[in-house]
C-alpha cells in the first residue's frame, strides 16, 4: 500500500487535482484531498512535485532489437519469408534488456512492442509493463495489433534479390491475397460450426488463424506508412475488408490534414527525432503532430524504438510543443490516447479509481529537459526511486 500526499496530480482524463491518492493490490484506490494515509502505508511526500500517469509509447520494438548488440539481439524481422501474420513478439522480447530499465526511469510504464517493417505483413504486436523478469508476467494485451508495412523497407528487403515483393503493388497484392484466403479459412470455420460437421472444418493454417481477430474487427492492422501514398494504400485495403487500422509514422500527415480527418484513423507520429535516413522521410518535420493535433485529430507520438531510444519519449514530445503543439495534447499523446488505440485504456493511460497504479512523480513539467524522475511505480509498486 502507497499513499502519495500533497500532490499535484493531472489525471489525464478528469483535471488536476490538489490532494492525495491511494494505492492498494497494483490499482489506484483513492484520489482526494480529504483521504488519509492508512497506518501500515508506504508515505510519500509528493510536495512541489507533479504526478502523471505512467507514459505510453504505441509504437516501439522494445526487447526485439537489444541494446548494443547485432545478430545475435536482432529479432524483429523474420526476413526469409514476407508474409509472416503469425509470429507473435512475446517470444522474442528480452525483458533482460537495458533498455526497459532506461524506459521506466523515464516514466514510460507501458509500451507496444511489434514486430519490424521488412515484411508487408510481419506478426503480431503486444502490449506490455516496461518492469518485469519474465515477458509472459508483463503483458497487458497480446495480440493488440498486427503488423503490415508499406514502402521502401519491404522493397528493399526483397526487392533488391529478385524476390517478391519488388514493388508498391506487389505489396498491395501480397497482403490483399492473404486477407483474402484467411477469410475464406473464417468462413468456412464458421460454416463448419454453423452445420455442426467437423469434415467440412479446413486443415488448421497459422497464417490465416493469427489473422482471425483482425477480420472479426478485434485488433487493427498497425500499418507503417510514411508517404502519403502508402498511408492511402493501406487505408484502401481496410476498407476494402472493413477492418481496424492505424497509421503509424505518418510522416507526411501534415501534407493531408484535410483528408486524413475525413479517414477517421487513428494516427501515430514518429520518430521525430531521427536523421531523414531514407527517401521516404523527406519531409520529415517535428511540425506534423501539432498541425494535425491543432486541426482536431487525437494523435499518438511514438520513438519507434531504438531508432529513437525510448528514454527520449517525452524530450519527443516536448520538441512537439516547441513546433506547435499544445501542452495537452501532448500529454494525451503519450498517455490516454495510446492506451486507447491499444485497446488498453481500461488500465492504463490515466489516473483514475479502479485502474492500474502506473503512476510517476516528476519534480517539474516533464518536457522540461532539466526536469527527473523521482517515482516510477508500476502495478503499485515503487520501481525507480531517484537517490
Amino acid at each position: 500500500m502507497i499513499f502519495i500526499k500533497n500532490a499535484t496530480i493531472n489525471t489525464i482524463t478528469e483535471g488536476i487535482i490538489i490532494g492525495n491518492l491511494l494505492i492498494e493490490n497494483k490499482k489506484i484506490k483513492e484520489i482526494g484531498s480529504d483521504i488519509v494515509a492508512p497506518l501500515d502505508a508506504t508515505v510519500i511526500d509528493a510536495k512541489g512535485c507533479l504526478v502523471l500517469p505512467g507514459f505510453i509509447d504505441a509504437h516501439t520494438h522494445l526487447g526485439l532489437w537489444e541494446d548494443g548488440m547485432a545478430t545475435e539481439g536482432i529479432d524483429g524481422n523474420e526476413q526469409t519469408d514476407p508474409i509472416t501474420p503469425q509470429l507473435n513478439t512475446i517470444d522474442a522480447i528480452n525483458p533482460m534488456d537495458i533498455t526497459f530499465n532506461e524506459a521506466l526511469k523515464s516514466g514510460i510504464t507501458s509500451v507496444c512492442s511489434t514486430p519490424g517493417s521488412a515484411n508487408p505483413i510481419g506478426g503480431q504486436a503486444i502490449a506490455l509493463k516496461t518492469y518485469g523478469k519474465i515477458v509472459d508476467k508483463m503483458v497487458i494485451k497480446n495480440p493488440v495489433a498486427t503488423k503490415i508495412a508499406f514502402g521502401e523497407n519491404p522493397k528493399n528487403c526483397y526487392g533488391v534479390n529478385e524476390k517478391t515483393p519488388q514493388t508498391r503493388m506487389a505489396i498491395a497484392a501480397l497482403i490483399r491475397e492473404t486477407l483474402r484466403k484467411a477469410q475464406e479459412y473464417l468462413n468456412d470455420i464458421e460454416k463448419s460450426q454453423l452445420e455442426e460437421d467437423d469434415t467440412k472444418k479446413p486443415e488448421y493454417n497459422m497464417k490465416y488463424e493469427s489473422l482471425i481477430p483482425v477480420l472479426k474487427r478485434e485488433i487493427p492492422l498497425k500499418a507503417h506508412a510514411h508517404r502519403v501514398d502508402d498511408m492511402f494504400t493501406a487505408i484502401r485495403i481496410a476498407k476494402e475488408f472493413d477492418l481496424k487500422l492505424t497509421l503509424d509514422h505518418c510522416t507526411e500527415g501534415h501534407l493531408v490534414v484535410d483528408e486524413l480527418i475525413e479517414e477517421g484513423y487513428p494516427i501515430l507520429v514518429g520518430p521525430s527525432l531521427t536523421e531523414r535516413s531514407k527517401i521516404e522521410l523527406r519531409n520529415l518535420t517535428f511540425e506534423t503532430a501539432g498541425i494535425l493535433s491543432n486541426n482536431g485529430l487525437n494523435i499518438c507520438l511514438i520513438t519507434d524504438h531504438p531508432v529513437t531510444p525510448i528514454q527520449y519519449l517525452p524530450l519527443c514530445a516536448g520538441i512537439a510543443i516547441k513546433h506547435g503543439m499544445k501542452e495537452e495534447k501532448a500529454l494525451e499523446a503519450i498517455t490516454i490516447n495510446p492506451a486507447k488505440v491499444l485497446g488498453i485504456d481500461n488500465r492504463v493511460g490515466s489516473i483514475e479509481v479502479g485502474k492500474d497504479a502506473d503512476i510517476v512523480i516528476w519534480d517539474n513539467n516533464p518536457f522540461e529537459i532539466n526536469s527527473n524522475v523521482l517515482y516510477t511505480i508500476i502495478d503499485g509498486k515503487i520501481v525507480y526511486k531517484k537517490i
